[in-house]
Formats: C-alpha cells, structure tokens, sequence
C-alpha cells in the first residue's frame, strides 16, 4: 500500500466522489467539501470564477442557481470541463458549459425558476487552479417569482441546511461589504450549524462598492465581528466588465492592485483576494479531509460489510447459464412454498407487527365473523314464533288438535337447518379471498422474475378456485346430511318432557358456554360517540369486556373506572355512519327499554374500521350479548296474531320452540365444529400440498424455462447498481488506505467572541470605518506592516490558511518572532513606532506616495508573484 502526501488529499477525495457519483451516492456519503452560501447578491458566481478564470456559471435576474453544484477543480496542462451526467464529452468552450448549466438544471426544475436539492456535478480541469471541491448553493431569497411556491425562502434554507449541516463541510460564507455583517444570512446559517465556527470561513465581496471614506478593515483584520477562521476580502468583476467581457486575469490583476494601493488594506494585501483565498481553501480542504477520514473509513467499512452476503451470490453471476436459471427456479418454489407455510400456520421468525397475516385473519373468520353470522339467523324470535304457529295450523287443518304435532317440528328445524347454507357459503368465500391474498403476498419476493411470478399467481389461484367448487359442495353436502334425519335421540336434545317445563323466563336469560365468573372476554379502546357536546362530546375509553359486565376506564391502566354495565338483557344493533364521520358504529341498547348509561337508551360505540366493529360484535357474542334482528313484517299484523292464540296453541308454540331451539344449538354446535375442519383438508391443506408436490411440474409445462426465469429490468439493474456500489466502496477504502496518515496538519484557530451572531434582534457596528486622522504636514504616514511582496518570515510551501500580520521590518524584531510558526497564534503587538519604510509598487502602478526623504533610502522588494502568472 502506497504512502501518499497532504497535496494528493484533495485528488484522492474525488475519485472518491468519481466512485459513488457514478451510482448516485456522493450526496449520502459525506465527502469533505467546500460549501458555498451567501445571498442572491452577494457575489457568489463570480467567486467561483475568479476560481477557475472562466465565465461559465449562468448569470440573470432572481434565483440563478436553482440546484447545488458540486465543482470541482483540478490542477491540469490541459484546460477541459466535463459533466457527470455526461462524462464521455469534453467542453473546451466554456459558454457550452454555461448552456448545459442552464438545459441540465431546466430538465428537472423546469423553466420558470423552480428549484430542486438533486445536484449537477462539473469537473473542472485547469493549469490555473488549485485542487477544490466546492458546492454553489442557490442564493438565499425571501420573495417567489415565477412558479416557486410561496414558502421558497424556507424550502432554500432547508436545501442549504442539508449540505452545510454535514460535519465533513466546510462552510465559505460570502457577505458583500455594503451590508450590515450582523444580518447576514449566510453567517446565521453557520452559526446554526457550527456554533463553535470550527468550519466557517467568512469572505467579504464588493470592498470596492463601499461608500466613499469608508472600509471594513476592522472586519477583515477579525476585530470587529471575529470569525473563528477569520475573513478574507475579495474583489469581483462589475456588472460592466461582465458585460464587456472582461478577462478574469486582468480583473485579478485590478484586484491585485486594489488592496496594493488602498490605503486600509494594502498592510494586509498578501492575505487578500481571490489567489490567497484559493491557497486558503486549498490548504482548509486539505487538513479538514485528514480530520474525516477515520470516520469516513468507518462508514465506507459498515457499508461493506453489509453488502458482503448479498453481492457474494453476484459475484459469479452469468444471466444466461442454465444451471443458474434451473437452480433459482427451484429455489424460488421453495421458498414459495415455505414463505406460503410460514403465513397460514404461523412463524416465531420474522413475525409481521404491523398487520395480520394470511392464517391469522383466516382464523379470525372461523372464530369471529362465522359464528357471528349464525347467531344473527338464530334468535329471530317473532319471526319463528309465527312460523311455528302457522306450522301447527297447517297441519292440524279444519281439526282442532289436541296434541303438539311432530311434523310441525320437523319442519320447523329443516326450515332454520337450510338457512345455514349462506354463512357457510360465505365463509368459504372469506377464506378463499384471503388465501389469493396470501399468495399474491407470498409471490411478491419472486418479482425479479416476472413471468415466473405471474405463472405462479396464475397456477395456485386456478387451484384454488377449482378447491372452492369441491368445497363448497363438500359443505353443502354436510347440510343435507344434516336434513337427511332428524336426531330427537341426540344425548344434548331436552326432549318433549323437559320443553313443555321451560318457561319463557328461564329461556330469554342469557346463555354463556364455557364463562368462568370473572373472565376477560377482550379489552380494546372504543369512542363513545353520543355524548352530548354539552357533557363533553365523543370520547374514547378502555373498555373492559367479561362474562357479567362491559366496563370502561380513564385509561389501560383500569385504575380510574368511569362505568360498569351488567349485560342482562342487553342487545346489540347496527348504527349508519354520521356524514362527517369516518368511524364504524354499533350500539348496545336493553330490551326492556331502560337507560343503558344515565340519561341515555343505549349507548354508540365506535371503532376506526368494520373489522373491529365486528371482532367486538363477535367477542359480545362470546358474552351473551346478541344482535338485534331487522323487522321486515307488519308490527300489527304480528300482534293480531299473537293475540288470536288460544291459550292451549300458545302452549304447542312454546313447547316446539323450546325444541327447536335445542335441537338448532346441537346443530349450530356441529357445523361450527365442521366448517373450518372441512375448510382446512379440503382447500388450505391441499393447496399447501400442490405447492409443495406439483406446482414446479406446472411449471416446467407451463412453457419454456428460460422464458420463466428472464429477469426483470429493475432486478437487472439493482443487481448491477449494487456490484458497482460493492466495487466502489472497495476501491474507496483502498484510495483511503494510500493516505499517510502520519503527516500533521494546522492546528484548529483558537475559539472567538462570536456571540454577535446569537443575537438577531440587536444591531452591531457597521463594518465601515472612516480613514485615520490626516497627520501633520512634513511628517509621512506611519506604516503598520512591511512592504506587501515576500514575507519577511518565511512560510512553509502550503503553510498556514490565516498567517499573523507580518511583523514591521525593524532590526532585531524578525529574530523574536522567527520561531513561532503557530498560524493561528494571536498577532503579535505592533510597536509603538513602526518603521517609516514606503511600500513597494509593481511596475505600472501610479504612485500616490510623498517621494522619500533625502538622504533616507527606499526599500523596492519584488512584489508576490500572482498565482496565473
């Protein structure tokens, strides 16, 4: 494994973002960049082509950067820009740059000033430039124009947000001088983010559109409104030199000579504009992506490991191998089968929390809503009591009977036998929907091969509906037998004697098979939903149902009871849903006409879906609460002929219904016991037996196998997204293991009074000074640094990002402060007497300085060589 240096860092982290850019993961990897936010006026674009001595960014009124850009910048011979999106082309002329900026960000935002968070990525290629990463954010805004909608300033500040809160970003805040530093947006968002200022760089812009006799060089010297990281002042092109077409080199070269010859700047000249600034990024770039790396490494490990298990069966991967195709589909029957298993008799691995599954809500119909829909033709009570009478009638005909008949019996107990046959049609019908779900669920994990999915839906459904024919006979069938002959001999049937002993009382009280005294039925949260508003309106409760009583409390704690209601002679009945509501409702009401709770005849209850309403209905029936039956015949008519019977009918009425009554329990008993015994052999079992025996021989002669196994586009396309994200994460690792670690970067800058940004409501000092008092006539101004140029300490090659002031060239002073090399040391004290030594000029620049004194000598140092020199 190779050593590599600090100066490779920054190539090192692109080919990083080459690696997942390509499989659109740089946005979720947190690479070091550089991000750039500042205002719609603030000066951004032209920063950053300053950067690149190009004109390549778009340029116009409003939101001209409607999508983050990523740029990166790279030292070259040769001067090229390519795009991500499309990499095989070169741009040598960067106008077409600019136009594919435009057409790139109008394809997914749109023309009319839309924005969007997915970035456009450029890769610069330059000999003049140095190594950078940079992100240019849309400008911050506060008004919508065009199609934006009206909360733009805020869906902006959260795009910005998403990049500059990612601790592996430096933040470059960009403020132009003319305004009040203290309301700048983009240092408030740092502040946000990085309240320590640990990765915040200010840059000032326009210094040369300040008001006439004022400056910012207490801004820029970090005394006024410090910044961790300090401030460095740029000067861009005008909107005139823009338009004209000004070269980038002689705007750098006006800058140059701006902060030379200002009178406020030009002691810290060398540590202004747009070169310095470039050295400076560089150089913060460079240390910050040493700072992330370990934890960039770990994450890069993590996502490795994790993808280790499912790329393994890719590695070999040949689509077209038949051995492959013949092997994944009996895999993929396989696990059908066991996935098909697993749902309808349960698993204690990956158990689904959200939802029931298939054997589950299957079960809920044989226990819930079967049982629920035969006792809803059991106790009609009118309506058999009638039939019943008629019956005697009938039979006797013109005779009057002195015995209760049989047949009438018989006929009574075929009529309620044959009425079985549609709730158990209907519950054939429940499982049978349930089932196709389950096996539409089941075939879900087969959706990368799309014929076999379909094929396999298609085969077990066929199956099943061919079952439901077998079924449903089988059942129908268990009926018939069941009116074939009439047991009166069951060991269960009262027989004549005890009937005619029962009375009407004993038979109205409530049955309850199988309750012990205080048993929990269910417990559950229900709304009452008739409370007046006056009382307080709809609220929801613990309910608590048992064998005796519906309670309900404040809460599931059932420490705070608010009622107990005992359940004799309760009912229950079905109530419409309130227009405005989406709740399903029933009521609980007493036969007898009494208030079921205060003031109120029967109480509504409500649940947030039907199957609730009609698991609670079904857990009532476990309790002896039964439903109201709909009353579809004459009241009237139905008393006259109660009235018209004769005391010795009545008796034959009761004592047959007393019959009826038991010998329908016994078979009520029965089909219960049968149906979902009857349900399970002849339609789950056996389709859980065709998937496991037949269903590949269907499909081997359902048509070619290679036809079945072609995989689906997406399927192609995540298995090649996931081996390129395999290979990059391993090749990231290895770029990552060829950097030395063994180099020692800058130290962090010492922490600064930086709580003027907490503050937004106050104002502080406008960043504008007027110039020193003028000094006496004869006496030349005190200079307050040494000659811009060459420092007169010598900084290391990529020294430090914020170099103290240069201490005044004053014999012995240089021996002081030659060894301290801490660029983030507080500047040294600048003596009371500077010395009085004119600075240098670069040939060409005018001079506005006094000529030197006689007989004292003026000292010409070389100026710095510019960075495109």
């Amino acid at each position: 494994m190779g050593n590599r240096g600090m100066e490779e860092l920054i190539p090192l982290v692109n080919k990083l973002q080459d690696a997942f850019s390509s499989i659109g993961q740089s946005c979720h990897l947190d690479l070091p960049q550089i991000a750039v936010v500042g205002g719609q006026s603030a000066g951004k674009s032209s920063v950053l082509e300053n950067f690149v001595g190009r004109d390549f960014l778009p340029r116009g009124s409003g939101i001209v950067t409607r999508r983050p850009l990523i740029l990166q910048l790279i030292f070259s011979k040769t001067e090229y820009a390519e795009f991500l999106h499309c990499k095989s082309k070169k741009f040598t002329d960067f106008d077409e740059v600019r136009q594919e900026i435009e057409a790139e960000t109008d394809r997914v935002t749109g023309t009319n000033k839309g924005i969007s968070p997915i970035p456009i990525n450029l890769r610069v290629y330059s000999p003049h430039v140095l190594n950078l990463t940079l992100i240019d954010l849309p400008g911050i805004t506060k008004v919508p124009v065009g199609d934006q909608p009206q909360d733009i300033e805020y869906q902006i500040k959260d795009m910005i947000l998403q990049f500059i809160s990612r601790e592996s970003s430096l933040i470059l805040a960009v403020t132009p001088a003319n305004m009040d530093l203290a309301n700048s947006d983009a240092l408030k968002m740092a502040k946000e983010v990085d309240p320590q200022g640990l990765r915040t760089i200010g840059v000032i812009t326009k210094l040369d559109l300040m008001d006439e006799g004022t400056d910012a060089r207490d801004v820029l010297e970090n005394k006024l409104l410090p910044l961790r990281r300090g401030y460095i002042g740029v000067v861009n092109r005008s909107q005139k030199d823009i338009d004209g077409k000004k070269d980038i080199r002689a705007a750098l070269a006006a800058e140059r000579k701006f902060f030379l010859s200002h009178p406020a700047y030009r002691h810290m000249a060398d540590r202004m504009g747009t070169p310095h600034l470039q050295k400076v990024l560089n150089q913060q770039l460079t240390n910050h992506i040493r700072e992330t790396l370990p934890s960039l490494r770990s994450k890069l490990q993590s996502q490795l490991l994790s993808l280790e298990k499912e790329v393994e069966e890719y590695k070999n991967f040949r689509p077209d191998d038949p051995t492959r195709k013949t092997k994944a589909l009996l895999q993929m029957v396989q696990q059908f089968g066991v996935d098909f298993e697993k749902r309808i008799e349960g698993s204690g691995d990956q158990v689904d929390t959200l939802e029931l599954s298939g054997g589950a809500r299957i079960n809920r119909i044989f226990h819930e809503r079967f049982p629920f829909e035969l006792v809803k033709m059991e106790f009609d009570e009118k309506d058999l009591r009638r039939e019943i009478s008629y019956a005697i009638k009938n039979i006797h005909g013109v005779r009057t009977g002195l015995f209760t008949p049989d047949l009438a019996f018989e006929a009574i107990v075929k009529k309620q036998v044959v009425k079985l046959k549609e709730p158990c049609l209907k519950c054939v019908d429940l499982v049978i929907q349930e089932l196709i779900n389950t096996v539409r669920q089941c075939t879900s994990k087969l959706g990368s091969y799309p014929r076999l999915r379909e094929e396999t839906e298609r085969i077990v459904t066929t199956h099943i509906r061919e079952r439901e024919g077998k079924t449903k006979d089988q059942i129908l069938l268990l009926i018939d037998i069941e009116l074939s002959y009439i047991n009166t001999n069951h060991e269960d049937f009262i027989g004549f004697a005890n009937a005619q002993q029962r009375n009407t009382q004993t038979n109205k009280k409530r049955a309850i098979p199988n309750q012990g005294e205080i048993l929990v039925i269910r417990r559950g949260w229900l709304t009452i939903n008739n409370i007046s508003i006056m009382k307080g309106g709809s609220k929801e409760y613990w309910f608590v149902l048992t064998a005796e009583s519906l309670s309900w409390y404040k809460d599931e704690e059932e420490k705070e009871k608010k009622y107990m209601l005992p359940l004799d002679n309760l009912k229950i009945r079905d109530v419409e849903k309130g227009f405005m509501s989406n709740k399903h409702v029933f009521a609980i009401f007493n036969t007898e006409q009494r208030n079921v709770y205060k003031d109120l005849r029967q109480i509504e209850l409500a649940c947030d879906s039907q199957e609730d309403v009609d698991s609670w209905k079904a857990s009532f029936l476990r309790a002896g609460v039964y439903p109201e039956k709909d009353q579809t015949e004459n009241e009237d008519g139905a008393q006259e002929n109660t009235f018209s019977m004769d005391p010795q009918l009545e008796r034959q009425v009761e004592t047959i219904r007393n019959l009826v009554d038991s010998y329908v329990g016994i078979i009520n008993k029965s089909i219960r016991d049968l149906m979902p015994k009857t349900i399970m052999h002849l339609m789950i079992n056996n389709t859980k037996d065709f998937i496991h025996s037949e269903l590949l021989a269907y499909l081997y002669s359902s048509g070619d196998q290679s036809s079945l196994m072609e995989e689906s586009a997406d399927q192609a396309q995540r298995r090649d997204d996931m081996l390129r994200m395999y290979h990059a994460l391993k090749e990231a690792l290895n770029i990552i293991g060829d950097i030395s670690t063994s180099t020692v970067s800058t130290p962090v800058p010492p922490p600064v009074d930086d709580t003027w940004l907490q503050t937004s409501s106050g104002h502080s000092p406008p960043p504008q000074r007027r110039p020193s008092a003028i000094l006496p006539p004869g006496r030349p101004p005190a200079v307050r640094g040494p000659t811009p140029g060459p420092p007169l300490i010598p900084i290391p090659a990529g020294g430090p990002s914020f170099a103290a002031p240069p201490i005044p060239s004053r014999p012995g002073l240089q021996n002081i402060f030659a060894a301290n090399n801490d660029p983030f040391s507080a500047p040294p004290q600048i003596p009371s007497r500077p010395a009085r030594i004119p600075p240098s000029i670069p040939p060409g620049v005018p001079s506005r300085r006094p000529p030197a004194a006689p007989n004292r000598p003026t000292i010409i140092r070389p100026a710095e060589p510019s960075l495109l020199d």
